[in-house]
């Protein structure tokens, strides 16, 4: 059975509950006979792999190696993981660098199979780290199915942190990164209080916006700003709460309540009469 994490509540009093118990959640996640299983096959069988070939042929180590880059769902696409995993990084052609998912492109840089004589594979701490980022995102997962926010808010805690923190590139190209990045994306979106039709704007404009945005509500445009643990959880709160509220609007709930008020004011002036 797959692990279910204690989730208690939703919104932004969920999202602390998550936070102050996620040690132990994921300690015992861990600890399920079936991770631990997945992870001791990987360890004992991946120093083996000499090409990518060799890892899209066994699954029981693809499914550890495409979770830890959040690429589950690929797990049946043999050829076309082949083909990232073969066709490496460095070549400016080669099929990972045209994907605009970019985890793909991690994925490939990770394993090293296109890239070196002798792949990463062979590194002995090589399966250590892969498994760290595997943890990660099977908890990521298994909250995902509790709570798609919560799933978003801890991609954003982990993804927004390295890129804000990163000094080859360009604000412009972050935020492009950040566009082009689903959950970064919806997490901004929705903090920012976008619509989601932003996304039909031409890419310049669309570029505008989330910096003016992002400069009225947190006090700069940049995205290095996030770097600081302060700001960042500025930014999660915000989306969280945002998201609630959309949720709450979008049910008809909050309808429902103004019309309660409304009705409940209307018979307390009748009384008063």
């Amino acid at each position: 059975m797959s692990y279910v994490p204690a989730i208690p509540f939703n919104g932004y009093a969920g999202w602390t509950f998550l936070n102050r118990t996620m040690a132990s959640q994921t300690a015992t996640m861990n600890a399920t006979s079936q991770n631990k299983r997945d992870e001791d096959y990987f360890r004992a069988n991946i120093g083996k792999i000499d090409t990518a070939e060799q890892l899209v042929n066994d699954r029981r180590l693809l499914k550890v190696a495409l979770g830890a880059f959040g690429l589950d769902n690929d797990i049946n696409n043999k050829f076309f993981i082949q083909k990232v995993l073969s066709d490496g990084t460095l070549k400016t052609d080669a099929l990972s660098n045209r994907l605009a998912d970019k985890q793909y492109q991690k994925l490939s840089s990770a394993f090293g199979f296109g890239d070196f004589s002798v792949p990463r594979t062979k590194i002995s701490d090589f399966a250590d780290k892969i498994i760290t980022q595997y943890r990660t995102r099977q908890f990521e997962l298994a909250v995902g199915t509790q709570n798609g926010d919560f799933r978003v808010a801890l991609n954003l805690q982990r993804e927004l942190p390295e890129l804000a923190a990163k000094t080859n590139s360009s604000e412009n190209a972050k935020w492009f990164t950040i566009m082009g990045n689903k959950p970064l994306r919806t997490a901004f979106q929705t903090a920012l209080g976008l619509p989601t039709s932003t996304a039909t704007l031409d890419l310049d404009l669309q570029l505008s916006v989330f910096k003016s945005r992002a400069k009225a509500q947190f006090g700069s445009d940049t995205v290095s700003q996030f770097a600081d643990p302060a700001t960042m959880d500025k930014l999660t709160k915000r989306f969280l709460l945002r998201s609630e509220m959309d949720a709450f609007s979008a049910s008809g709930s909050g309808n429902t309540a103004v019309s309660l008020m409304q009705q409940a004011i209307t018979a307390s002036r009748n009384r008063r009469l």
